[in-house]
């Protein structure tokens, strides 16, 4: 049994052998096979990721990861081999999402904020 990647959502993708986080590689069918996992890699997903063996025991638990790159090659069969570096994010980028996070949640409360002050101030109730 080949080593797996559990993504955030659940998906599993095998790995081949020797594959690090920095050099995830992974063997699809063709390229339909391959932009479907490398769709998968999205921030939410990477967000929380196991790594398993062939055993199916637990040899990794990430969060917080980042898709660096992705290089892949296609082999006279159609078959895609992709190497994906992943990363694990900074100090700094885990504190800008939490800015970005913090502005969010602002905005919603000031968008809140405007439309009650509008009710009120054309007699409205709230």
């Amino acid at each position: 049994m080949k080593d797996t990647m559990i993504l955030k959502d659940g998906t599993t993708v095998e790995l081949e052998v020797g594959a690090s986080l920095a050099a995830i590689q992974v063997a699809a069918a063709d390229r339909t096979a391959m932009l479907q996992i490398w769709q998968k890699l999205t921030e939410e997903n990477l967000a929380e990721v196991q790594i398993k063996n062939g055993s199916g025991l637990t040899v990794g638990t990430y969060t917080d990861l980042m898709l660096v790159s992705e290089t892949s090659t296609v082999d006279a069969d159609g078959a895609v081999t992709t190497t994906y570096n992943l990363r694990e994010k900074s100090a700094i980028e885990k504190r800008l999402d939490s800015v970005e996070t913090g502005q969010k949640i602002q905005d919603g409360a000031i968008g809140d904020l405007g439309e009650t002050v509008g009710a009120l101030a054309e007699g409205g109730e709230v």
